[in-house]
């Protein structure tokens, strides 16, 4: 039976997600969304089912508007970790979603550890 990449990509996406369910402990989730023009990420309090802090390309103080590449991802890693500390969060766990940690997704993480987050 083939599966078309959407499915393949939602099967992912549950996968990582309830493994990372399991090993919370209560911690805040970086969820990473990326499409073909922008790069969103959103850190998450489950436990209340609240967003605690954002950060996207569609933001015009970070100066990368409509662009999907890895500086851009690099930069909205920088201030999702600023936006981060402002909240009082220091650990948090990291939600890939469907998507590889590979390029534009590994330089977000990346700039977020940097920054000072710790997963």
């Amino acid at each position: 039976m083939a599966n078309s990449k959407r499915d393949l990509f939602l099967k992912r996406r549950l996968r990582v997600r309830n493994k990372l369910r399991k090993m919370a402990n209560g911690r805040a989730r970086l969820s990473i969304h990326r499409s073909n023009k922008n790069i969103s990420v959103q850190l998450i309090d489950d436990v209340k089912g609240v967003t605690i802090a954002s950060a996207s390309t569609l933001e015009k103080d970070l100066g990368v508007v409509g662009k999907n590449n890895v500086e851009a991802a690099a930069k909205v890693g920088v201030a999702i970790a600023e936006r981060a500390k402002k909240a009082g969060v220091e650990v948090c766990y990291f939600d890939r979603g469907g998507f590889l940690f590979h390029g534009k997704v590994k330089a977000l993480a990346e700039a977020a550890r940097e920054g000072g987050l710790k997963f």
